[in-house]
């Protein structure tokens, strides 16, 4: 009983991160990552609820409860085969997941004292899995013996929808095929998260692990210009998955906005991330260089630019948004590390309008000051402009980071795919299919921008549907 007693009140196991003064001169990974020794008491904090609530806020429905009782008896084995039956990208997951909001919400632990780190317990398997097998893929998620060759399914995108589609219906012996724009597969894991949140190591580690599965990409294929969905049928597919994710950014409309100097988080991010330039010179990609940046927003994108921006050699960085702390959409950890790491955070204004030089390069940008009113449907207070209080910012680049929207290329390509009045693909929540046939989607460009783990759990109802139809 005095275990028990003890069990439940136990602290949670902290993280190891780098020092923040540190870190916000590198890109390597903030988190350092559980310990033998660290994984195993956090495990052991487990109550094995008869109910897991944690199970059902899971997307994609992993049974936490199975792999932390595997950790706790020291079965790293069985631990990381229970993970990668529902999810077929953990090390991804256990990083770069809102846990607070999901599986960790819902521990009942967490209802008097701190819940269970289950985020933290499945990056551990996923990465001391692969570090003891040396990369080998030892775990066979198949439930078909011999690969089917009469039928084939095509993804386009290889963001976290489209590889989720990928493994699972591959693990069955479905060829599919991978169809992505760029020239490296990933989606926004590679272009969007930045090196020191989600390495591009663990990524490849990931996607070749769907390789060994029998998955194919294809890069620079651009879904509704290099190839469309008719083409992928005409050539015998038997379903087509878009999973092109959302990722035209949006911007404020106002005066100033084209000077050199000013970009779009997705632009900054992708030259970074991609095109690496964190690693320039061995990597030919420079990076605009500035020593006062703004970014405007406050969600974990916003978070990413700050944060990458201070790391590229800005001298001063901070965040520029219309509501108060409280009501940023940000996960709170990466708030806190960016504070940590010296990101400056101006609540309550927004911009008015950028301001050039002689050369039309940003020198400056006057901000409306705001109080909060009233919640909007969102739930947070609605920003109140505060008539004739102005304030002029010295900054020589921002980064915009208000969200983004669809693409049309692929959608233009493809008139009787229907449309919500927001202009994303109208898929059945249920299944994924869209007003064609066979023809499915999941992600953000059926939701809008949303998390890694809800594009995930998109696919994995759209593949279990495609497999239903196929096997």
């Amino acid at each position: 009983m005095a275990d028990k007693k003890q069990k439940k009140v136990r602290g949670r196991t902290p993280m190891p991160h780098q020092d923040a003064q540190v870190r916000a001169g590198n890109f390597s990974e903030v988190a350092l990552g559980y310990s033998r020794e660290q994984a195993l008491i956090e495990a052991e904090r487990c109550l094995q609820c008869k109910k897991p609530l944690c199970q059902e806020g899971c997307p994609v429905n992993i049974d936490i409860k199975s792999f932390i009782g595997c950790l706790v008896d020291d079965d790293l084995q069985g631990a990381y085969d229970v993970i990668r039956k529902t999810n077929s990208l953990p090390a991804v997951c256990g990083r770069v997941c809102p846990q607070e909001s999901q599986c960790e919400g819902k521990c009942i632990l967490g209802k008097k004292h701190e819940p269970v780190a289950i985020g933290r317990l499945e990056r551990y398997v996923a990465d001391t899995f692969a570090a003891q097998s040396a990369c080998e893929e030892v775990t066979d998620l198949s439930t078909c013996a011999l690969e089917r060759e009469d039928v084939k399914v095509a993804c386009i995108g290889s963001g976290p929808s489209s590889l989720t589609v990928a493994g699972y219906l591959a693990g069955r012996g479905i060829k599919v095929d991978v169809f992505e724009a760029l020239h490296e597969p990933g989606g926004v894991l590679i272009y969007g998260i930045p090196e020191f949140r989600l390495p591009k190591s663990v990524v490849a580690r990931e996607l070749d692990g769907l390789r060994a599965l029998g998955v194919t990409f294809h890069t620079n294929w651009v879904g509704g210009k290099t190839i469309t969905i008719q083409d992928l049928m005409d050539q015998g597919y038997n379903a087509v998955f878009i999973g092109v994710g959302a990722g035209l950014p949006r911007f404020l409309n106002v005066p100033g906005e084209n000077l050199v100097g000013v970009f779009s988080a997705n632009e900054y991010l992708t030259r970074v991330n991609l095109g690496r330039a964190y690693d320039f010179p061995n990597y030919d990609t420079p990076a605009y260089k500035a020593r006062r940046v703004a970014v405007i927003g406050a969600g974990n994108v916003a978070m990413d630019a700050a944060r990458t921006a201070l790391r590229m050699g800005a001298k001063e960085v901070s965040i520029v948004y219309r509501r108060s702390e409280d009501e940023m959409p940000a996960r709170r950890e990466e708030i806190e590390h960016a504070m940590e790491e010296g990101v400056q955070i101006r609540c309550l204004c927004g911009p008015l309008s950028f301001h050039g030089d002689n050369q039309g390069r940003l020198k400056a940008m006057t901000v409306q000051k705001m109080a909060l009113g009233e919640p909007d449907d969102s739930g947070r207070c609605s920003p109140v402009c505060l008539d004739g209080e102005t304030e002029q910012v010295t900054c020589d680049m921002a980064i915009i980071a208000v969200g983004t929207r669809p693409n049309p290329i692929l959608l233009e390509a493809t008139p009787d795919l229907e449309l919500t009045k927001w202009g994303y693909i109208q898929a059945d929540p249920e299944t994924g299919e869209t007003s064609i046939p066979n023809v499915f989607a999941g992600g953000d460009i059926v939701t809008g921008a949303a998390t890694v783990i809800s594009a995930m759990g998109a696919g994995r109802r759209a593949a279990a549907e495609i497999a239903s139809r196929l096997l």
